[in-house]
């Protein structure tokens, strides 16, 4: 079981964890070695520690990345991701220098982006647990 101290903030309580996910510009596989996505999965982390958010799973494949994480309930998802996609792009660029004959402009990342929440219970259960509480 959860301990909910771990998932407060002020008077709330509650989970935000998220699946997010986005993929090079142009969709060029730079990460063509193992070397390349260990860059990207420590700079992941390092980001995730760097704005407080917890993160849970991440995988860098040739041209996007997957990351599940959990993000303090007084942020926006998208904004979370924002700070994420900047902070790895400024360190990609400075790690991997030949990056800037491929991005020439500095923008690493395509501007579109996939958030989805992930709950620690299925819609189905939160639908029956709405309907048992109802007013009678």
């Amino acid at each position: 079981m959860r301990n909910y101290k771990d998932y407060s903030n002020g008077r709330c309580v509650g989970w935000n964890e998220h699946h997010v996910e986005w993929c090079t510009k142009y969709r060029y596989k730079i990460f063509i070695s193992e070397k390349y996505k260990n860059f990207c999965r420590i700079l992941l982390k390092e980001g995730c520690k760097r704005y407080g958010f917890k993160h849970i799973e991440s995988e860098v494949d040739l041209d996007y990345i997957h990351l599940i994480l959990s993000i303090p309930l007084k942020m926006d998802p998208i904004l979370a991701l924002s700070k994420l996609k900047g902070y790895t792009s400024k360190c990609l660029f400075i790690l991997m220098p030949h990056l800037r004959i491929v991005y020439p402009r500095g923008h690493l990342w395509s501007p579109g982006k996939f958030s989805g929440s992930v709950g620690h219970i299925t819609l189905e259960k939160a639908k029956k647990y709405v309907e048992e509480h109802k007013f009678m």
